[in-house]
Formats: C-alpha cells, sequence, structure tokens
C-alpha cells in the first residue's frame, strides 16, 4: 500500500471543490438589493396612496356636511322665505342680478392624526348657491348648492387637491296650483 499521495490526485481534489468568485457574489448582493428596493419601494407607494384616501375620504365628508346644512335651511315659496340665500358662511353675498350666492368656512378634517408630530390639517370649502329655471320656466325653480372643499397633502411636497359635490333643492311647501 502507498502512503504516498500522488500528485496528480491532490490537483484532482483541488478542482472539484466548488465556490462563488468575488464577481458572482457581488452580482448576487447586486440583484438582491434591487428587489429589496423594489418591495421598500411598493410598500411606501401603497402607505402614500392609503394615506391620500383618508385624507379624501375626510374631505368628502366635510364637503357632504355642508350640503347638509343647506338642505336643512328652509326655502318655503309660499311665504317667501328661503334660508339658502342667508347661510352661515364668511363672506357671504348673494347677487339678486345673477340670482348667484357664494361663500366659505373652515374646517378641520377628522383624522386621526398624532398632535406631537402631525397636527391639525384644514380644508377651505368653497360654496356656490344658484338659482335655476327649469326647461325656462320662471315658476319652477330649483336651487343648485355646489361645495368645493380644497385640502393640502403632504407628502414628497405639498399639493393641494379639491373635493366637489353638487345637489340641487327644491322649495319645501309648493302649490301644485301654482305650476
Amino acid at each position: 500500500m502507498n502512503l504516498i499521495p500522488h500528485f496528480g490526485s491532490r490537483r484532482a481534489i483541488r478542482r472539484s471543490v466548488v465556490a462563488f468568485t468575488l464577481a458572482e457574489v457581488v452580482v448576487a448582493i447586486s440583484i438582491s438589493a434591487v428587489a429589496f428596493a423594489g418591495v421598500i419601494q411598493c410598500y411606501t407607494q401603497c402607505t402614500r396612496r392609503a394615506q391620500w384616501s383618508g385624507y379624501s375620504l375626510a374631505a368628502q365628508a366635510i364637503a357632504n356636511k355642508e350640503l347638509e346644512q343647506a338642505r336643512a335651511a328652509v326655502w318655503d315659496g309660499a311665504n317667501t322665505n328661503n334660508e339658502l340665500l342667508n347661510l352661515n358662511l364668511i363672506g357671504w353675498s348673494y347677487s339678486t342680478n345673477t340670482k348667484v350666492g357664494t361663500g366659505r368656512s373652515v374646517a378641520m378634517m377628522d383624522l386621526p392624526v398624532n398632535n406631537g408630530t402631525n397636527g391639525a390639517v384644514w380644508t377651505s370649502n368653497y360654496v356656490t348657491v344658484r338659482m335655476l329655471n327649469v326647461n325656462g320656466n320662471a315658476q319652477v325653480q330649483v336651487m343648485m348648492v355646489q361645495v368645493d372643499t380644497v385640502w393640502p397633502f403632504k407628502f414628497g411636497g405639498k399639493r393641494w387637491y379639491t373635493n366637489s359635490v353638487a345637489n340641487y333643492y327644491a322649495p319645501d311647501n309648493r302649490d301644485p296650483d301654482e305650476i
């Protein structure tokens, strides 16, 4: 039995050992980094869209609140009582010539915010009330109330967005004989 190793077998053993080269390791790490960066970017984008959706929903609720205040106003054609023309808004003005009233209000969004870091988010609501004649008939009138709620969104900069909602209102007590 020969106990002295043969040189040819050592080379065969060295060549059969498999390992990664430095270039292969760098390429693998680069591919992993690009994949993880894409996953992190997706999570960030999803967070941004979810936050924007929450802001938009809160702004829509504020616009609907303004419409509900207009809906609660009394408009009695028989008594010439029209509270839609005297809404409690900042800078309210109504033109009898154009039959358009405009005003605004300010409201805080109903968002779950941390007072220490986020603070409150305020909106501006622009309300427009227009008298419309149905089919050109001066006796059949409706009022269109439009609310535009403008709100800021801060995520990588500050941008302004607007939610608009409109509704039509008819007089409360309309005598069918007048039509």
